[in-house]
């Protein structure tokens, strides 16, 4: 089948238009550690990232998937939106795809620097990996179609990692999907499969602006084990921690880069303010 063009177009020196020798600068130059932090299984973490830092996600000990929400340190209004990232990059994403707030500050919250699994291309059902189709799994839909309360879904796992920062349910939002393997089968439903990283396998951002991140490590493991259906069982043995990395790049490679602004569009939406009748009639 033809490919048909994409609707959003990267013309040069547009914001789609992404320097790609600088954050191959970035993904290569010096750095030095200033934070290690281990995401023990079914559960969540949060961490702090400034400005023109990176931070690296890794699979410390196997495969394993996990959701990844990230807001604006300073003002947690401003948080990721998965569903314009879709269109404005990809449905997975990958080394120099960016992932953009919400509105009304659209503007890119990280770059991907570096991903040990960029060569998994398209496998033999059309599934590609680190995936913003879905969403995390939560309790609500467990209820529902399980009629069982469980609190260790993705969404409670968040939830809980974020709590220490004055967030709550109501900030946590649409997720990255790291290290999951998705796509859209021929009746355009969402299909999992098993995930395909090894122990050492990372992803990698650079922080363009002040960052809160959290992660969960998803209770269905490295999804190898069916969640739903006649052969549904616990997956709690193909559970694994992951490892979380934060690291200041020599500032030297930072010459000449700046924080992205917030959108320039003005907010009126057509909406202008009108004279009091009283003010006209003088």
């Amino acid at each position: 089948m033809p490919s048909y063009p994409a609707a959003y177009q990267a013309t040069q020196g547009s914001a789609l238009d992404v320097d790609r020798d600088f954050y191959r600068r970035i993904a290569e130059g010096p750095r030095e550690p200033v934070e290690s932090l281990t995401v023990p299984i079914r559960s969540g973490r949060a961490w702090t990232v400034p400005a023109g830092h990176v931070f690296r996600i890794v699979t410390i000990e196997g495969p394993q998937v996990a959701d990844l929400n990230i807001w604006n340190r300073h003002n947690p209004r401003e948080r990721m939106w998965a569903s314009r990232t879709r269109q404005l990059q990809q449905a997975h994403v990958s080394t120099f795809d960016r992932l953009w707030s919400n509105l009304p500050f659209l503007r890119p919250l990280v770059t991907i620097t570096a991903d040990s699994l960029a060569d998994y291309g398209i496998d033999e059902h059309g599934g590609r990996v680190h995936d913003l189709l879905g969403t995390r799994c939560d309790p609500y839909v467990n209820r529902l179609l399980t009629g069982e309360d469980f609190d260790f879904h993705c969404h409670s796992n968040l939830v809980r990692a974020v709590a220490p920062y004055g967030l709550t349910e109501f900030d946590v939002h649409d997720v990255l999907n790291v290290f999951q393997v998705t796509g859209l089968n021929a009746e355009d439903r969402y299909f999992m499969k098993a995930c395909p990283a090894k122990k050492g396998d990372f992803l990698e951002f650079f922080a363009e602006i002040d960052l809160l991140c959290a992660l969960s490590t998803c209770p269905g493991g490295d999804l190898s084990v069916p969640l739903w259906g006649p052969e549904a069982r616990d997956p709690i043995d193909v559970c694994r921690p992951l490892g979380v990395e934060v690291h200041k790049v020599d500032p030297a490679l930072l010459k000449g880069w700046t924080p992205p602004p917030v959108a320039a569009y003005g907010g009126r939406h057509g909406m202008r303010l009108q004279t009091p009748p009283w003010e006209a009639e003088g």
